[in-house]
């Protein structure tokens, strides 16, 4: 009776876990990239503890992304939630900052070149 509901559901709630898999796995890439001293500079947590934070929320989102061990069935779970926010908040707040700080190798007056 519930067939084709329940299939639609957990279709939705797959493509969310995706969805979650790939923000998270987005600031993780971003704070690899970003130097160490862009974040003493902007006033955020350090770069090591940033790593730590996305690097389980990345790993928190891939287990129901891939469905492992049926953890991608039904509603996400709590750990699932808080990745979705600690990667929000890097992308919302840290990345932001950080970014100004980039820097390249030759500066002119104008920006890079």
């Amino acid at each position: 009776m519930f067939g084709p509901v329940n299939n639609f559901l957990t279709l939705i709630f797959w493509l969310l876990s995706i969805g979650a898999f790939i923000l998270s796995l987005w600031a993780l890439i971003h704070a690899i990239r970003m130097p160490a001293r862009a974040f003493a500079a902007a006033g955020k947590l350090t770069k090591q503890l940033w790593l730590i934070i996305l690097g389980l929320a990345t790993l928190f989102t891939f287990a129901p992304a891939v469905n492992y061990m049926g953890m991608g069935m039904g509603m996400p779970g709590l750990l699932t939630i808080l990745a979705v926010i600690a990667s929000g908040v890097y992308l919302a707040d840290v990345k932001p900052a950080v970014s100004q700080y980039r820097g390249g190798g030759n500066q002119g007056p104008y920006g890079p070149w």
